[in-house]
Parts: C-alpha cells; structure tokens; sequence
C-alpha cells in the first residue's frame, strides 16, 4: 500500500500508513485472536469499473505507464494528483483491499473489517481529485450492492466533502450517504451542502451537515448525533460502511475543524453502535484525509482498528515508548503520551433544544429541514 506515493513533497505521505501499521502492532492489536491481516489484491478492470468509466481507467493507466503525460481531462497530472510510475496498480491496490472486506463480510468471515489505507473519497466516476485516484469506498459499496446486500450506509466523517462517493451513488435509492465535514465556504471540495439531497427517485439519499469551519468536538458530536442515527435508523441499512479520515483533527495542517482524537474515537464508536443495533453488527471502515503523519493519524487509526476488534485499547491508553522513540528519532517529533487528546467529549443532545442563534443549530437544522421529511421524519423534534 507504501506504493501509493505522489512523491517526497506531498501532503498524501505513505509514511503514514507505515506507522499506523506499526503502532496498530506495537499496541498489541494485530496479534488478537479476533484480528485476521488479509494482504489486499489489485483490482481488476472490470472490478473498477464498477464505479469508474473505463475512459478514465485507461486514462489511468497511460498516466501510470508515463508519469509525464498529463491528463487533465481526468484529473491527472495535477497539484493535487501528479502522476507516478504504477499509479494505476497502488490505486487498484487501495480498492481491493475494500472489495476483499466487502467479500469477508457478505461471506461471514469477518463481521468488521478495516482498511485504513483507503477511503479515497474524492474520486469521481471520470475523473481523479483530493489526492483520490480510484474510489474504493464506492467500489465496496457497489460490491456489496452486487452480492444481494439491499441498502447500504455510506457515513463519512472526514473533514472534507465526500464529493466522489455522493456523486457515483447520487441516483442510486440503496445507497444513503450522510458526510459530515467542514463547510465548503471555507474547505476543499466547496461543495457538500443541506441542498445536495439525491437525484431523482433518490431523493433523500444523499444528506450533508456542512460543519462550521472550527466546530470543535462538542458541536461536530451534537451535529453527528442530530443527524446520523435518526436516517440511519428510518434507512435501515444492511451493511455500513464508514469514511473516518482524520484530518478533522485540530493539528491537521489542511483543515480548521479542530477535533481531538477522543471526538474522532467516539464517532467511531457510534459508526460500531449503529452497525451492532441495525445491521447485525456488519461494518466496514475505512481511513481518508489526515496529514499530521507521525501525531495524529497512527493513534486515530490504531483506534479505528481497536473499536472494530472490540479491544481494550481506548484514548486513555498509553503509546508505546518503543514506538515514541521510533517517531522520536525518525522524525523529530514527540508524539502524545496517550492513544487520545485527553479531552472533554461531552456533547449537548439535540433534544434539548435548538438554539436559531447558534451556527451549528442552524447548520443541523437546514440539513434536517432538507433531508428529514423526505423519510417522514420531523425536522423539528425526531
């Protein structure tokens, strides 16, 4: 998975992967009975094509064959995505690593699954952006989808628009997607408003709460809680599958949403809650976004892979030093004690009231204005 790589100047660094790999490890959690590590395989063209044209995939790979062709009909050959020799086989690579999760899980074999290497949301059905090349997370819906599964749940928490995946699915009635993020006014993609509902006889399927630019965790967990369970409950989803990049986190350098680990742990928390209570416990999760590679997202992702393990290993944990010492000397920096921040979670439930003075309110109440009555739910009290 190190191969998908834009290069040393990169935000999208590979090391990141690296060292969740090796905390994930270090922490214990990779050698739990219940903890099977599958290598993913390259997907095939067809398999791609599930949800990508095969335009773009040829595009695709006349880029991976020549990193100097530009194809900036197709996204490729950008700031954003530049291309690099086999770009096609470590983009192909991140999405079967998500298709052999959806096989695991339609099989029974596994009733969690984790690839923290993809959710790469951005990419759309003709073309790559957000450092997204091929969009695994659609590409394990799809699968899903063509395995008999009826409905699935797309929850998407990165900081940023799940644009791609909305796009793909937009038409699309057995597929729900809910991404909350920071607002487009003030993040990439600028899209990813209460007004982006679904097509037509989809209508209601596609929900986007556009998060304040620096919500902090109090508001973005009230937001999650006034949004996600009520749709996920009337949608009654087969199998979940979740986005969790982490670049919500308030030392992210891309992003202002400034979350902590803890708000991050406990939304995927609730992603396993929901899976357990509607879905049989069905759940698949993926990384995303995240650019603080040695501080943040090792100890965010670890987490992601301890809730699906049900392993006692939570935010009050403490790092490993031998893994300390690792960043320590590799990259000049001391990582945090503790799994999480050390911070406050607590969150003011909706049913408390709705405050028309507060942006977060208003932000919730336009996207439950918009999407809730579309499922006979009252925007005002459900």
């Amino acid at each position: 998975m190190l191969a998908y790589n834009f290069g040393p100047h990169h935000p999208m660094n590979p090391a990141r992967l690296a060292l969740t790999a090796r905390l994930a490890r270090e922490v214990g959690l990779l050698d739990l009975p219940t903890v099977s590590v599958v290598p993913p395989f390259v997907a095939a063209d067809a398999e791609l094509a599930t949800v990508h044209s095969p335009a773009y995939i040829a595009g695709v790979r006349a880029v991976s064959a020549d990193p100097d062709t530009a194809r900036p009909e197709f996204g490729l050959g950008t700031a954003d995505t530049p291309g690099f020799a086999g770009m096609h086989e470590a983009s192909a690579r991140l999405v079967g690593g998500s298709l052999a999760a959806a096989d695991a899980v339609v099989a029974g074999t596994a009733l969690h699954a984790v690839n923290f290497g993809g959710g790469m949301h951005h990419a759309a059905r003709s073309a790559a952006s957000g450092f997204c090349i091929y969009n695994d997370a659609a590409a394990c819906i799809q699968r899903l989808l063509d395995s008999g599964v009826a409905r699935v749940l797309y929850l998407d928490v990165d900081a940023h628009h799940g644009d791609g995946t909305q796009s793909i699915f937009w038409n699309e009635p057995r597929v729900m997607t809910i991404s909350l993020h920071e607002t487009g006014m003030s993040l990439f993609p600028g899209t990813g408003f209460a007004n982006e509902t679904g097509g037509p006889g989809a209508e209601g399927t596609a929900v986007n709460v556009a998060l304040p630019t620096s919500a902090g965790d109090a508001a973005v967990l009230r937001a999650f809680h006034a949004v996600v369970p009520q749709l996920a409950e009337v949608f009654a989803p087969e199998v979940i599958v979740s986005q969790h990049g982490c670049d919500s986190h308030l030392a992210d350098p891309l992003t202002n949403l400034r979350l902590s680990v803890d708000a991050q742990h406990a939304m995927m928390l609730g992603a396993r809650d929901l899976a357990e209570r509607l879905c049989g416990g069905r759940w698949i999760s993926t990384g995303g976004g995240g650019y603080n590679l040695a501080n943040v997202v090792p100890r965010s992702w670890s987490l992601l892979i301890a809730v699906a393990a049900g392993a006692a290993v939570g935010p009050s944990t403490p790092v490993p030093p031998a893994w300390r010492d690792y960043v320590r000397e590799r990259y000049g920096s001391t990582p945090p004690a503790l799994m999480g921040d050390g911070a406050d979670t607590w969150w003011r439930s909706w049913e408390v009231g709705y405050d028309p003075g507060d942006d977060l309110d208003r932000t919730v109440m336009a996207t439950r204005r918009a999407v809730f009555p579309l499922h006979g739910l009252d925007p005002w009290f459900d």
